[in-house]
C-alpha cells in the first residue's frame, strides 16, 4: 500500500493553510539534557544517547494497538530494553538503527523496560525542544521541517490579533514573534514570553465570543413579559412527594423572576452530583408550560437523554404535561409522530440530543431551552436550538461546581444559580484505595450482591490486553467469577446493544455493570452500593467524582474502591478523592492539577476547552480579557478591529 505524502498527511490532519501549521502549538516542551549518574526510579523520565541494536526489533499487534520492542545501547555501554506503543513507523524506518539518537524514555519497573516517549537528533542535546500532538503518519521531525517552511512563507505576513494599544499595555509580543518563539525557543524564558501573548489572545477572543452571544441573545429577546401562572405552579409543587430544599427554592425563584421579565433569561444552574438540578429543570419546564410555552432539554449523549426522559416521565405521570424523547436513534415512524405533536403544541417538554435542533424539528412555541452538561456544546449549537423559538429563555446546567468568581469571569455576565444541599443529606460514600490483587475487591462485590444492590465496574478504555484498563477484558474476568450477573456497556456497542445492557442492569437482572466512563452521567440506579474504579489515577478528578456520584443515591452507605497500582503517595488525584467529597473543592483541585505546563485544556472539568489557558492559573488573564472585551464592544471606534471581526466570524462556527 502506498504511503501518503507529507502534504496529504497534513491535509488529512486538518492543516489547510501555512497559518494552520504555525497555529498548531506544542503540547509540551522537552529538556534534552542527558541523564547521568543514577539508576532511574519507576516512572522517572530519562534522556539517553546511543544507537538501537540492529536485529533486535520485534512487532506485536493487539486489537487496536501495536508494540515495537527493541534494545538500545547507550554511549555509556548500557543496554536498555525499549517498548514503543503504537509506533509502527519505527519498523518501517530502516535508517533508525543506523543513526545515533537521543531518546526520551520513562522507566517501567513492573515491565523491566523503558517506554519510548520521543526521539531526537544528537545535536538537540541540552536544548528545549517542543513536542506536538500529531496524527498517525506525521512524525515530530517532519512536522518541525514543515514549520520552518511555512514560517518562511509567512515571514512578515502574520497579522496581529490583539489591538496595538492592548499589546503595548501588557508588553506582549507581535503575533509572528510569539509563534516563532513558541516553536523555536532558545530558553524557557522565551517559551513563557510567547505563551503570555498567545494566552491573552485566546482569552480575549473567548470573552468577546461570549459577550457577542449574550448581546445577540438580548437583542433577539422577546421584548415583552410572559408571566408564569404562580397558582398552578404552587399546586404542582404541593403535589410533589417531597419538599424542596432551600437552595432549590432559591434557584427556582431566580429562574421565575428571569422568565417573568421582558428580557430573555441567560442563566447557569450548577451544583454537585445529586443536588437535584434535574428537579429544578423539570419545575422550570412546568412553569414554562403555564404560560403556554414548550421546553427543549438537550443532553450530550443518548444515554443521559434516556435517563432524563425516564425521570421526567415518572415525575409528570399525574400531571397534564406531555414529555417526549427524540434522539438520532428514534425510529422513523415514532419520530414522525413526535414531530407532528410538537408542531401541534401537544408536547410540553421534548428531551433529546443534537436531534433537537435538526432542520426538520419545528416547535409551535419554544420558549425555554435547557442544556445539560453545557460545556460539551458550542455557541453555534446553542444558537441553533434557541433559533427554533422567538426570544426563548436559556438555562444551562453543569454538574461540575465552578467557583462563582470563576464562573462569572468565564461566562461573561451570565447569571449563576448554585445548589449545594443534598436531598437526602450528604451521601454516605466511603472511599478507599486498594491494589488490584487485594481480596477486598471481590469481597466488596460479594457483599454488595448479598445486600441485593448493584455494582459499577468502570475502566478507562474499551479494549486492550490489560484487564486493569480494558472494559472488555474486565468483563470477561468478572463474568467468569460471577456467571449470569454481569453486563457490558461501552460507546462502540450498537444502540440496540446499549439499550439491552441498560435494561438488564436497570431491571436488576444483571447487577454488575462493567463499563467505560460513559456511565459518568445517564445511568441512575439509586440502590447501587459499590463503584470499582480501575486505574483510578488516570481519570480526571471531576470525572472520578461524577462516577462516585452514581452510588449511594438512596441514602444508604455505599463504597467506592479506587483500584490502582499506585497509591495516594504517588498519585495526587487518588489522594484528593480520599480526602474530600466536596465537589467545589474537587473542581478547584482538578483545575489546579492540570497545571500551567499542561496545555490539554479543561476537558471533563465542567469548563470550556482551551488550547493554552488554564482556568485557575490564568484567572487574572481572563479578568483582564473580560474587561478589555467589554470596552472593545462598547467603543464605537473599534468596530473594524481585527479581533472583533475574528470573534464575530468564529462565534458562528461550531466547535470541534
Amino acid at each position: 500500500m502506498k504511503e501518503p505524502s507529507l502534504s496529504a498527511s497534513l491535509r488529512n490532519a486538518g492543516f489547510r493553510t501555512p497559518l494552520d501549521v504555525l497555529e498548531h502549538l506544542p503540547s509540551r516542551y522537552e529538556d534534552l539534557t542527558l541523564t547521568k549518574g543514577h539508576e532511574p526510579k519507576d516512572g522517572e523520565r530519562i534522556v539517553a544517547l546511543g544507537r538501537a541494536i540492529p536485529g533486535s526489533f520485534r512487532l506485536t499487534r493487539f486489537l487496536k494497538r501495536s508494540l515495537v520492542s527493541f534494545r538500545f545501547e547507550t554511549k555509556g555501554g548500557r543496554t536498555l530494553q525499549i517498548e514503543a506503543w503504537n509506533r509502527d513507523y519505527l519498523m518501517r524506518d530502516k535508517t533508525f538503527p543506523e543513526r545515533e539518537l537521543l531518546l526520551v524514555l520513562r522507566r517501567e519497573e513492573r515491565r523491566r523496560s523503558y517506554s519510548f516517549l520521543s526521539a531526537h537528533r544528537p545535536e538537540e542535546g541540552g536544548r528545549i525542544v517542543p513536542v506536538y500532538r500529531l496524527p498517525e503518519g506525521l512524525s515530530q521531525g517532519s512536522f518541525r521541517l514543515q514549520l520552518l517552511r511555512q514560517e518562511e512563507k509567512l515571514k512578515g505576513k502574520v497579522e496581529d490579533v490583539v489591538p496595538e494599544y492592548l499589546r503595548v499595555r501588557y508588553r506582549l509580543l507581535h503575533r509572528e514573534e510569539a509563534l516563532h518563539k513558541a516553536h523555536f525557543p532558545s530558553s524557557y524564558g522565551e517559551v513563557k514570553e510567547a505563551l503570555r501573548t498567545l494566552k491573552y489572545e485566546e482569552a480575549l477572543l473567548y470573552e468577546l465570543r461570549n459577550l457577542l452571544s449574550r448581546k445577540r441573545h438580548r437583542k433577539e429577546g422577546r421584548g415583552r413579559s410572559r408571566p408564569i401562572d404562580r397558582e398552578k405552579t404552587e399546586r404542582f409543587l404541593s403535589s410533589l412527594p417531597y419538599a424542596l430544599l432551600e437552595d432549590q427554592r432559591k434557584a427556582l425563584q431566580e429562574i421565575m423572576e428571569d422568565m417573568d421579565g421582558s428580557a430573555s433569561m441567560y442563566r447557569l444552574l450548577q451544583g454537585d452530583v445529586g443536588t437535584g438540578k434535574t428537579l429544578v429543570a423539570a419545575i422550570s419546564a412546568y412553569m414554562n408550560s403555564t404560560r403556554g410555552g414548550q421546553t427543549a432539554l438537550m443532553a450530550p449523549t443518548e444515554t443521559l437523554a434516556r435517563q432524563h426522559f425516564r425521570t421526567l416521565s415518572s415525575l409528570f405521570k399525574r400531571a397534564p404535561f406531555h414529555v417526549a424523547l427524540l434522539t438520532g436513534g428514534t425510529p422513523m415512524e415514532e419520530r414522525s409522530a413526535i414531530l407532528e405533536d410538537l408542531r401541534d403544541g401537544d408536547i410540553d417538554l421534548l428531551v433529546g440530543t443534537h436531534a433537537l435542533f435538526a432542520k426538520s424539528v419545528d416547535y409551535l412555541n419554544l420558549s425555554l431551552v435547557i442544556i445539560d452538561e453545557q460545556h460539551k456544546f458550542g455557541v453555534a449549537q446553542r444558537t441553533s436550538l434557541l433559533g427554533k423559538g422567538e426570544g426563548a429563555d436559556l438555562l444551562l446546567m453543569s454538574a461540575t461546581p465552578i467557583p462563582r468568581t470563576l464562573a462569572l469571569t468565564l461566562f461573561g455576565d451570565m447569571d449563576v444559580s448554585t445548589l449545594r444541599e443534598f436531598p437526602k443529606g450528604r451521601r454516605k460514600v466511603e472511599t478507599k484505595w486498594c491494589r488490584p490483587d487485594d481480596p477486598e475487591v471481590l469481597q466488596a462485590v460479594l457483599d454488595t450482591l448479598e445486600e441485593g444492590r448493584e455494582c459499577f465496574v468502570v475502566l478507562p478504555h474499551i479494549e486492550g490486553e490489560e484487564t486493569l484498563r480494558s472494559a472488555r477484558k474486565a468483563f470477561e474476568s468478572f463474568a467468569r467469577l460471577f456467571p449470569g450477573k454481569c453486563v457490558l456497556l461501552h460507546g462502540k456497542m450498537s444502540r440496540e446493544e446499549q439499550l439491552e445492557s441498560e435494561r438488564l442492569f436497570l431491571n436488576k437482572e444483571r447487577p454488575i455493570l462493567v463499563a467505560t466512563s460513559m456511565v459518568e452521567v445517564g445511568i441512575d440506579v439509586p440502590e447501587a452500593g459499590l463503584l470499582l474504579l480501575y486505574e483510578a489515577g488516570s481519570f480526571s478528578l471531576s470525572a472520578a467524582h461524577q462516577l462516585r456520584g452514581r452510588i449511594g443515591r438512596d441514602g444508604r452507605k455505599a463504597l467506592c474502591l479506587l483500584v490502582d497500582e499506585r497509591g495516594p503517595r504517588e498519585n495526587e488525584r487518588i489522594k484528593t478523592l480520599l480526602s474530600t467529597e466536596d465537589g467545589f473543592q474537587i473542581a478547584e483541585k482538578d483545575l489546579a492539577l492540570r497545571g500551567p505546563g499542561e496545555f490539554a485544556g479543561t476537558r471533563q472539568s465542567g469548563l470550556p476547552d482551551f488550547r493554552l489557558l488554564n482556568a485557575v492559573d490564568d484567572f487574572r488573564v481572563f479578568e483582564c480579557a473580560l474587561h478589555d472585551a467589554e470596552r472593545l464592544l462598547n467603543d464605537p471606534g473599534a468596530k473594524e478591529e481585527r479581533v472583533l471581526l475574528l470573534a464575530e466570524s468564529e462565534e458562528e462556527a461550531p466547535r470541534g
